[in-house]
């Protein structure tokens, strides 16, 4: 079993790093909540630029450039898409990477846990087994 201050010392690494795997997984959350706002503005930018029945005789030319943004905001919503896509699989890692430093912690307390009880009960035997101290306070009346 290992002395007590060298788990103390590791707990205390995989507190720390607990702490930055939770950072980083509210990191990738964030990221991925950004990209999604991204595609959906996106995808309303290209909802609100599709052509109206009602179009006036000058509205060749603005038909054309209509069409024209439309093909960059449908590539523009590709590769929002891909970096969704991305940004999710990079905060379920994330998820994964703090379950693991989870699990680390808690083995390491319970085997400060388990230490702690070997040691009490270590302690209870040493006393069962010590002869008795019991002194007589007077003389035999």
């Amino acid at each position: 079993m290992a002395k007590p201050s060298k788990l103390d010392r590791i707990l205390r690494v995989r507190t720390l790093q607990l702490g930055l795997v939770q950072a980083e997984e509210a990191r990738a959350h964030d990221r991925a909540a950004s990209e999604q706002m991204l595609r959906s503005r996106i995808a309303q930018l290209t909802a609100n630029v599709s052509p109206t029945p009602a179009a006036a005789p000058v509205a060749g030319f603005s038909l054309v450039a209509a069409a024209h943004f439309r093909e960059r905001l449908h590539q523009s919503a590709e590769a929002a898409e891909g970096r969704l896509r991305a940004a999710q699989a990079t905060a379920a890692r994330a998820s994964e990477a703090t379950r693991e430093a989870r699990r680390d912690q808690s083995a390491i307390e319970k085997l400060i846990a388990r230490a702690d009880a070997e040691a009490v009960v270590k302690a209870i035997r040493a006393m069962e087994a010590a002869p008795p101290t019991r002194k007589i306070r007077h003389d035999p009346c």
